[in-house]
């Protein structure tokens, strides 16, 4: 057998180094310089190709098509997904699904319902979005019920955590699933499979322990709204879960028909159509338009200047998946992933687990769980190469799995946490870092086994 010695080239060494220089490049623009991660990951690129020796044409062709070939895969489903959110928040849609679950849950069942409301709202909405709309809910009801804040916190934003990082149509997925040729429906099917039971141990069970090591979490005053206002027309809890849920079933009946069905069987045609990403989504848009827009007394005028107002906001998403594309892109062109792929064959080390492995050190670096993802993506795409549909679906969520781990000072989302529950650095460490390390591992612990069964 070739040792791992006796396979390492000259070349090679070059191509790894060059990886570690462009890593590190976009690691201090972000952190250091404060530069855009759109810009950071622009000129890592450039360092990457230049420093591995790639031809400058070859180098900007690499980097723009990664970047054309990403914005067009996932480029239109994260604008389809933001205009769904939008709609939901706008119509009143999220708040009826917050009193309706809130309304019914008591005492002990209060954190669950609290996961439960994240999910929901979480299926459709980024997760920046998500979190700023919940975090007042969780405020409003931890005031109104007296309970600890990190008891009902804890599981709202671990039930935005966990689908940000393993359920589509979230960017950091979908990224994923395009640079890996993985079937986005197996994709959904095996991330709720994955999420269920992680948001179960890192959201309510966690909670618990949570709300010890942090008891005197006390948010600002000013940052706790009032209630919202029963008599403003909303669309109806059935109506708001239909919208919500369409584009998962959809996805999911398409996954189950691949599986099920023959490839010239009329109905799988069908769901192949209906379940696709675009088609799912946009079909929930449409829906929503008429199921939460009309109830909520939104005309065509305010349907539209809604939709039209939703994607402001995602520019920069966007930006940052295309320019990750572009970096993947070149990484696969100069032969670095070629590489990692017979390390990783030398080493015997499971491509999910060497998936994880570099999420998890490209998140702690960047603080950004979508920069780790597209970036982890690129590095390990050729292990992908060989792989079935469930196992490239699995090395997807390995790698969304590797991206959540350890949230710290470099992560937007941490400063987020922190000002609105008014705790401290070191609370937020114990609560919201742990919580989101506790995702990440307990994920790859479930993602491992099931790849044996599958």
């Amino acid at each position: 057998m070739t040792t791992l010695a006796a396979a390492w080239t000259g070349h090679d060494t070059r191509l790894i180094a060059a990886t570690v220089v462009a890593i590190a490049v976009i690691v201090v623009l972000i952190t250091k310089v404060k530069l855009h991660p759109f810009l950071s990951l622009v000129l890592g690129s450039l360092v990457l190709g230049l420093t591995a020796g790639m031809p400058v044409d070859k180098l900007l062709k690499s980097f723009s098509s990664g970047v054309g070939s990403t914005v067009a895969s996932v480029g239109i489903l994260i604008a389809l997904g933001a205009m769904l959110g939008k709609l939901l928040a706008d119509s009143g849609g999220a708040d009826q699904i917050v009193d309706t679950v809130l309304g019914k849950a008591r005492g002990a069942a209060l954190p669950w319902a609290m996961a439960l409301v994240a999910a929901l709202i979480g299926l459709p909405m980024f997760f920046e979005i998500g979190l700023v709309m919940l975090i007042p809910v969780v405020l409003l009801a931890a005031k109104r019920t007296g309970k600890p804040l990190m008891l009902l916190g804890i599981p709202a934003v671990a039930g935005l955590s966990v689908l940000h990082g393993l359920v589509p149509p979230h960017p950091g997925p979908l990224a994923a699933a395009g640079a890996l040729n993985a079937n986005v429906g197996i994709t959904l099917a095996f991330g709720l499979l994955v999420g269920i039971p992680t948001l179960v141990i890192a959201g309510p069970l966690f909670g618990k322990l949570a709300a010890r090591l942090v008891p005197d979490a006390t948010p600002p005053e000013r940052l706790i709204p009032e209630r919202a206002d029963p008599d403003k027309p909303r669309p109806s809890f059935a109506a708001t879960l239909t919208t919500v849920l369409l584009p998962v079933v959809l996805m999911l009946a398409k996954a189950l028909s691949d599986i099920l069905l023959a490839k010239d069987n009329g109905a799988r045609r069908v769901l192949d159509f209906v379940g696709d990403p675009l088609i799912a989504l946009l079909a929930a848009v449409l829906v929503g338009m008429v199921l939460l827009g009309r109830p909520a007394g939104l005309d065509r005028s305010r349907l539209s200047t809604v939709v039209g107002d939703s994607l402001g906001p995602i520019a920069g998403i966007m930006l940052i998946v295309g320019a990750g594309g572009g970096f993947k892109q070149t990484l696969v062109d100069a032969g670095v992933g070629d590489v990692i792929t017979g390390l990783a064959k030398d080493a015997h080390l499971s491509p999910l687990l060497l998936g994880w492995l570099v999420a998890v050190a490209i998140r702690l670096a960047t603080g950004s769980a979508t920069v780790a993802t597209v970036s982890a993506a690129g590095i390990v795409a050729p292990l992908a190469a060989g792989m079935d549909p469930s196992h490239s679906a699995l090395l997807v969520l390995a790698i969304g799995a590797g991206s959540l781990f350890f949230s710290h000072v470099n992560d937007a989302g941490f400063w987020l946490v922190k000002e609105y529950f008014g705790l401290s650095v070191g609370q937020t460490l114990k609560s919201w870092s742990v919580m989101e390390t506790l995702i990440s591992v307990v994920a790859i612990a479930l993602i491992l086994p099931l790849s044996l069964v599958v």
